[in-house]
C-alpha cells in the first residue's frame, strides 16, 4: 500500500467576509451586515441577500458605519461566531 498523501494544514479554511458595522453598542461585541449577491435560480435577476452576524472586536475599536473583515471561529457565545479580523474603511 502506498502512503498516505500529507493533508494540508488547513484542509477547510475558515470562511472570511466583508460587512458594514450596523451596532456597537455592546461590550466587546459588534453586529455586522454582510451583503452576498446571489442570483435567482428561475429568473436569473441578481438579489442582495443581508445577513446580520455577531462578531467579536477584542479591541473595541469598530464603530458604526466601519467597513471590517470578519474571520470564521469558534462559538464564543449563543449568538457569536465571527471574529473582526482588521477595520478595512473608517465611517466618516
Amino acid at each position: 500500500m502506498s502512503e498516505p498523501e500529507p493533508t494540508t494544514p488547513s484542509a477547510n479554511p475558515r470562511k472570511v467576509r466583508e460587512g458594514l458595522v450596523v451596532s456597537s453598542k455592546m461590550d466587546k461585541t459588534v453586529v455586522v451586515a454582510v451583503t452576498d449577491r446571489v442570483r435567482h435560480r428561475r429568473y436569473g435577476k441578481t438579489l442582495q441577500r443581508t445577513r446580520k452576524l455577531y462578531a467579536h472586536d477584542e479591541a473595541n475599536d469598530a464603530r458604526e458605519g466601519d467597513r471590517v473583515r470578519i474571520t470564521e471561529t469558534r462559538p464564543l457565545s449563543r449568538q457569536k461566531r465571527w471574529r473582526v479580523i482588521e477595520v478595512l474603511e473608517r465611517a466618516r
